[in-house]
């Protein structure tokens, strides 16, 4: 059975048609997760859909160790969005978990970056993450039904798109509420940076660059 309905599979190609370059939408599934066929399909359709501009690779990833380091895949499902020219460029951008509900306007959001290869954050904040010279991993917990989770994923991918040395991921912590718990996520969205700063709710642009500056100087001497 189809996942998305005909009205929204309308809507689609005309946002699809427009995308300048390819993007590449990487699947892993286990045979542990119970979500991992209904991220395998939505990915099906939304090839089917774009009609050659989006492209579906499928990986097992019990079976595909390889290529789970390649992308630094360590749990299913995940969908890991490529783009820019080639539309193969790893911009560090991860779901785990179907991108369901709400998140589901994540991804087609990701995908619309991720083709044309840039961020949309402010030039401010384009100038502090290029100054970075460690990584920075970024996790979003995010639920299928909260509608401010979006804005916090998508401000962590932005950032996975303006600079190499970040990685996000968007989480959805109904299903993996074993890492939920690891990080005491009592409500979503809530933000993980490099295990030690944790950012409550869907805050501005401007505001998580302020909780990050004090990090961010640290670990980067040039900032």
């Amino acid at each position: 059975m189809a996942l998305l309905k005909g009205s929204i599979r309308t809507e689609l190609r005309t946002v699809f048609a427009s995308l300048p370059n390819p993007v590449t939408l990487v699947v892993f599934t286990s045979a542990t997760c119970e979500t991992g066929d209904e991220a395998r399909v939505l990915v099906e359709e939304l090839a089917s859909i774009a009609n050659g501009t989006i492209r579906m690779e499928l990986h097992d990833l019990d079976a595909h160790p390889a290529e789970a380091t390649r992308y630094r895949i360590d749990k299913a499902p995940a969908v890991v969005v490529l783009g820019d020219e080639s539309g193969k460029r790893d911009f560090g951008i991860r779901f785990y978990g179907a991108p369901a509900g709400y998140e589901f306007a994540t991804l087609i959001e990701d995908i619309r970056l991720a083709s044309h290869g840039t961020s949309d954050l402010s030039p401010a904040t384009v100038e502090t993450l290029s100054q970075l010279t460690v990584p920075l991993h970024v996790q979003v917990f995010v639920t299928p039904t909260c509608p401010y989770c979006p804005r916090a994923a998508l401000l962590a991918h932005k950032m996975a798109i303006a600079s190499e040395w970040v990685t996000a991921d968007a989480i959805d912590a109904t299903q993996f509420p074993e890492l939920a718990d690891r990080y005491h996520v009592h409500g979503v969205p809530r933000t993980v940076i490099n295990d030690s700063i944790h950012v409550e709710g869907a805050v501005p642009e401007a505001m998580l660059m302020a909780e990050l500056m004090p990090t961010l100087d640290a670990q980067s001497p040039s900032l």
